[in-house]
């Protein structure tokens, strides 16, 4: 404050002015409030674009939060590469939009990966291929299930049904860039497996989420009716709250977002890894921000505790989802 009286020549009147402005910005970077013992991880989407707009800003954010929380894996919910996907295993996708940007070691652990609707118009089976070339891509198939264990001594585990949301919109099926290849998918066998996925659970399971790109719900005004997100809800909604799901995590709208339903299902989007655009609320949002970013997860047998974070380490929001298992 020496400093700026002795440039601005200030009084003590604006000095006092001064201290509360600069300790407004101080106050900006809000620590993480983090459970012990937690199992850690980032959900991100709608990122690949060589590097343009912020994803080169959202990836060093998202390094150094990996590197403060020792994020345990990465979830990246889908539209990888912009604007068409990838041809092959070989595309300079993979190199520019990737590995060239992040290549901080705290970004080397699993990134279970699922398919958004421009991966679709490019090869969505070369971005499976990809995973035995990869040491952190993880795409097995174009829908699969993970079960983690948590780091909490509890026994307790985490189980995500990764799902591929592009075939369940009918309309994508008559669209000569996406046609071709959600045709090559028997969506009624998806959807039994979905439904045994989330039903049938193992008694260690403490945790039942669900992880797909298009949202069900979102405070966008243009595409909270949007025909895709209409699709996805009246295909997945109802059984997703009969399997009492804890939640569904998506992409998509490019925005961070906290939406919770009647149904008592708590749905995440996080969509925002390179680009941000305008998003309102719905009348049960919780949290609704335009903002370049990712969630980080924080998993307990107890509780997830959810940071929203932008790409230059602001915490947004923080909320807790209570385990009712």
């Amino acid at each position: 404050m020496v400093f700026l009286q002795s440039i601005f020549k200030v009084t003590p009147k604006v000095t006092l002015i001064l201290l509360l402005f600069h300790g407004t910005f101080a106050q900006q970077k809000s620590s993480l409030d983090l459970p012990a013992k937690a199992s850690h991880f980032i959900v991100f989407g709608d990122w690949g674009r060589f590097g343009d707009d912020h994803q080169v800003q959202v990836a060093n954010q998202m390094a150094k939060t990996a590197r403060e929380v020792h994020v345990d894996f990465f979830i990246n919910v889908g539209d990888n590469f912009y604007p068409k996907g990838v041809a092959s295993t070989q595309d300079p996708h993979w190199k520019y939009s990737l590995e060239e940007i992040y290549k901080d070691f705290s970004l080397q652990k699993e990134w279970y990966s699922i398919l958004g609707n421009h991966d679709y118009m490019g090869d969505p089976d070369a971005q499976v291929a990809y995973t035995k070339i990869s040491q952190r891509w993880v795409m097995p198939a174009r829908y699969f299930q993970k079960t983690l264990g948590l780091r909490d001594g509890s026994g307790k585990k985490m189980k995500f049904t990764f799902i591929d949301t592009n075939p369940l919109i009918p309309e994508f099926y008559s669209n000569p860039e996406y046609g071709p290849n959600v045709r090559t998918q028997d969506t009624t066998a998806q959807k039994a497996w979905i439904k045994e996925q989330i039903t049938q659970l193992d008694p260690s399971v403490g945790w039942n989420l669900v992880v797909g790109h298009h949202p069900m719900y979102t405070g966008s005004l243009t595409r909270r009716e949007g025909y895709d997100t209409k699709r996805i809800r009246n295909s997945l909604g109802q059984l997703f709250i009969d399997a009492q799901v804890d939640a569904y995590i998506s992409g998509h709208d490019h925005s961070l977002q906290h939406i919770k339903t009647k149904g008592g299902i708590d749905h995440f989007i996080s969509g925002s890894a390179s680009e941000a655009t305008q998003v309102d609320k719905l009348d049960y949002s919780l949290f609704a921000a335009k903002a370049y970013g990712f969630l980080l997860f924080s998993a307990t047998s107890t509780d997830i505790v959810i940071h929203a974070i932008d790409h230059t380490g602001n915490v947004l929001y923080r909320t807790v989802l209570k385990n009712k298992r």
